[in-house]
């Protein structure tokens, strides 16, 4: 398949050799086609048996080649041949960016239709706006979506925090969904708790208590799948499980290791026990959980509370505690966290992704290198990357802790998230903002732009630096 692409990628020119775009609609029953249908059986086959990792069958050649504003249209078209219909070849970074195109044609759509809405039936509004107070974001949002039409989820978001003067090219809304996602995921709304080894976030068993925590629930689906629409990476803590049940893929034990790592190990050691040994524990087919502070039981079976657990019994046992915990506790809560989601994403090529990169997707990856971001960084305004004050800036952000960079990248882009494919593909701009000057540094959070004076010293550079990036939340120096 590699050869095949590469192959089909190459063309002849007058004194030097070109690649091209590749397209399984071009070449048709070619070998390239044929060879993306072979893999497919093998990747089923790998599917089945997890011979080898998954990320195996992704194809660099068709990733470098493939041309993505025509492979999306194509495949939306109902019979239509595209690279998009061999998911397994295409790395998180293809994915994402299909994705984008997908959701960049879907905003255009609903943008035509509200002017074509507002000619015949009067005034409609292009785009999803939303207008919300920082001390009210949860409840403010709520009741704004509640309001829209789900042709108006599919517009381009704008936020506007009341009573501030920031415009959203996209650096608003990323500071609105950074604080939104930190609001519904605290302990004041309890809808979620964390580990406290893991920090993943899980659904409370008991949060079901009014049809607003139900509301509250469904606008968290909401948020995750506007920010993913919106091409938002957030600062959320969810484990593996969450993406497995959004795409259908069933949990297993071992999914219980980042939502309950103390449960999954007092399991897993039932497995080691001899049958006195499970005898003197004396235990039925009864869950028991901690639900702030108070202590909750839940029979496992029909009867459990008379069912004591044995060997012969302990696979089963285990089984419906992993049930109890992935499904049965929390039925009603990602019935509505996933009809949320599925609102804005249930038709998207999301759904083609395994659960592993749609993580990737909504938080992107860990990776904080930052002499990728250097090598990719954009200098302008008069700045290069041989300036003074940008070595001298470059020099005090190496010896920078994870955390101040995440502060950094906060300030400058209102997203401490690294996108899939790593910073490399953040399109960062350092640009030159006026001589030497007591001002702080200032950024254009929409656009990933850091506007940097000329300072004269880099001592004098690193303090106006630091008390910028210390002091970022807000628009007021945007």
């Amino acid at each position: 398949m590699e050869k095949a692409a590469q192959r089909a990628a190459q063309t002849s020119a007058p004194g030097e050799g070109t690649t091209q775009k590749i397209s399984l609609h071009a070449v048709g029953g070619s070998s390239l086609g044929l060879a993306a249908q072979c893999l497919a059986l093998a990747n089923g086959h790998n599917n089945a048996n997890a011979v080898v990792p998954y990320s195996v069958f992704y194809n660099a050649a068709v990733n470098e080649h493939i041309d993505i504003k025509e492979e999306v249209p194509r495949f939306r078209m109902p019979e239509g041949v595209s690279f998009c219909c061999y998911p397994f070849l295409l790395s998180p970074t293809t994915k994402s960016e299909i994705i984008r195109i997908e959701s960049v044609i879907l905003m255009r759509t609903e943008l035509q239709d509200s002017f074509f809405r507002a000619m015949f039936s009067g005034v409609t509004c292009p785009y999803l706006v939303l207008e919300v107070r920082r001390d009210s974001l949860v409840r403010d949002t709520l009741y704004q979506l509640d309001l829209k039409l789900n042709q108006d989820l599919r517009k381009q978001l704008k936020v506007r925090f009341v009573g501030e003067e920031g415009v959203d090219e996209g650096g608003v809304q990323k500071e609105f969904f950074q604080l939104i996602v930190r609001d519904v995921f605290s302990p004041k709304y309890g809808i979620f708790r964390a580990s406290e080894s893991s920090h993943y976030h899980w659904f409370r068993p008991q949060a079901v208590s009014s049809q607003d925590t139900l509301e509250e629930i469904r606008l968290t689906g909401q948020l995750i799948g506007l920010a993913v629409y919106n091409a938002v990476i957030l600062d959320i803590h969810l484990p593996p499980a969450i993406y497995k049940k959004l795409l259908g893929v069933p949990v297993t034990r071992d999914d219980l290791r980042q939502v309950d790592p103390a449960l999954h190990h007092g399991l897993t050691q039932l497995l080691h026990l001899s049958p006195d040994e499970l005898g003197f524990l004396e235990r039925t087919f009864v869950a028991e959980y901690d639900d702030l502070g108070e202590l909750c039981t839940h029979e496992l079976i029909p009867g459990g509370a008379q069912t004591q657990l044995t060997a012969d019994n302990r696979e089963l046992f285990i089984d419906s505690y992993v049930d109890f915990v992935f499904n049965t506790s929390c039925e009603r809560q990602f019935a509505e966290f996933k009809s949320g989601f599925d609102q804005i994403c249930g038709a998207s090529y999301v759904r083609f992704m395994r659960p592993q990169e749609l993580e990737l997707l909504v938080c992107g990856c860990s990776d904080l290198d930052f002499a990728a971001l250097e090598r990719s960084t954009i200098y302008d305004g008069g700045y290069t990357k041989s300036t003074a004050v940008i070595q001298n800036f470059w020099l005090i952000v190496r010896q920078f802790s994870d955390d101040l960079k995440r502060k950094l990248l906060f300030f400058a882009t209102s997203s401490d998230r690294v996108p899939i494919g790593g910073l490399s593909k953040l399109h960062f701009v350092i640009a030159k903002n006026g001589g030497d000057s007591d001002r702080l540094p200032t950024s254009h959070t929409c656009f990933n732009v850091l506007l940097l004076p000329e300072y004269a010293t880099v001592e004098k550079l690193r303090e106006r630096l630091l008390t910028a990036i210390h002091n970022s939340e807000g628009f007021g120096m945007i």
